[in-house]
């Protein structure tokens, strides 16, 4: 941490604050700057001048509690997160702070110095991500607003220019349902995000608060496998962040086709060793160039983004110890690309709804997933000028074929 972490203790027992200021001090590599304050109304009052990066807050203030302090600072917009101090550990106090707005609890006593710095330092990354899905859901908002300013503006324009009934009518009907289908979107991005988000962070925050109980060497065992779940969600979430910010910049229209000329065999070969890092246990990519021509010219971003994504989708979706058949091709100034798994399928009545922006299949509910994956392939695809292609049978998997034309002007 190159910058100072202020942090805000609100606590009326001054031996709490010599407590914590002693706990702070023992962190390894410290850097922190400890305030505190024992008034409810003077906490409130400093939380309001957005000066720290962290509040501490006691259980019990007096007259008052902290959790009423957590929901009256959250209603006058603080950004910064909480952390609750109880003097007891148990599932009641634990939901009472996270639906008050705490990110998390510890316990008053049992306090030590790298269970207090995980504790601080995950509750501050998930601030990070919330603020991240509130300034999506705010972009969001902001183009329902121009929705409804193009339809007013289309109105307008039917009364300057006296068009017919019909031809009035049927544009407004275009504009309110493009404004509904900016809403659903809306509805299903919040839904998605928070859920997703949800998972990873509340495995961070678990394995954070178990790892601070094992203290021996004996528990080295332990205490790496909840630094593999920590790694896996952080990888997780921000695999979500890049498909969130994948979607809003294609919609800005900031993806360009940038065509080089490269090796297409060695290429493919890897971005398939890369993909071996999403595999199951297991599970194995196949994969073959056919024929002699491996000369692509192509953009390699888009086409490594897309190959990526069909090759985690594919063991995402099938079972351990499937194989993952995955050919290349360049043939009559065509770049052919298949991916074939042994997974789950597509469900029939769900084909159609394959490449909609965070669509889900009715068999992939309990795989974790935004539904935004094949929706960005589609795109990327579109960009490139090329046309992808699945066949799929239940419970016998699924084949995707991506075909891109040759740029032979480079």
């Amino acid at each position: 941490m190159s910058e100072k972490i202020r942090i805000l203790l609100v606590d009326d027992d001054e031996d709490d604050f010599i407590i914590t200021r002693d706990i702070i001090d023992d962190i390894p590599g410290r850097n922190y700057v400890l305030d505190w304050t024992g008034s409810f109304q003077e906490a409130l009052n400093i939380i309001a001048e957005r000066r720290h990066d962290i509040y501490l807050v006691d259980y019990r203030l007096g007259a008052h509690d902290g959790l009423e302090l957590i929901k009256e600072a959250i209603k006058q917009k603080s950004k910064a997160p909480f952390i609750l101090l109880t003097g007891q550990s148990d599932r009641e106090t634990d939901e009472k702070a996270m639906r008050a707005g705490a990110l998390d609890y510890l316990v008053k006593g049992t306090i030590s110095p790298n269970e207090l710095e995980r504790s601080i330092r995950y509750s501050i990354e998930h601030a990070k991500s919330l603020a991240v899905i509130q300034r999506l859901n705010s972009e969001l908002e902001q183009r329902v607003k121009e929705r409804t300013q193009e339809l007013g503006a289309a109105i307008r324009k039917l009364e300057e220019t006296n068009r017919s009934l019909y031809e009035a009518e049927q544009e407004v009907r275009n504009a309110l349902q493009k404004e509904k289908e900016l809403h659903e979107l809306k509805s299903r991005f919040v839904t998605i995000a928070s859920h997703e988000f949800r998972t990873p962070l509340s495995t961070v925050l678990s394995s954070v608060s178990l790892i601070g109980k094992y203290k021996t060497a004996e528990d080295d065992d332990k205490r790496m496998k909840h630094v593999g779940r920590i790694k896996s969600a952080v990888s997780n979430l921000t695999s979500i962040l890049n498909d969130f910010l994948s979607i809003s910049r294609i919609e800005e229209g900031k993806i360009y086709n940038v065509p080089t000329t490269f090796d297409m065999h060695s290429f493919a070969a890897e971005v398939a060793d890369e993909a071996q890092g999403v595999l199951k246990l297991g599970q194995k990519i196949n994969y073959k160039h056919l024929g002699e021509d491996t000369t692509a010219v192509l953009d390699k971003q888009l086409l490594k983004n897309v190959l990526f994504n069909l090759l985690s989708n594919a063991s995402k979706y099938s079972g351990e110890y499937k194989q993952i058949d995955f050919t290349t091709e360049v043939k009559d100034h065509t770049v052919r690309l298949v991916v074939q798994d042994e997974g789950i399928g597509i469900p029939e009545a769900d084909k159609v709804h394959l490449f909609t922006p965070f669509f889900r299949a009715q068999n992939v509910t309990n795989i974790q997933g935004t539904g935004l994956g094949l929706n960005i392939v589609k795109k990327y695809v579109d960009i490139m000028g090329g046309t992808l292609s699945y066949e799929s049978e239940i419970e016998r998997g699924t084949t995707f074929t991506v075909s891109l034309p040759q740029n032979t002007t480079l």
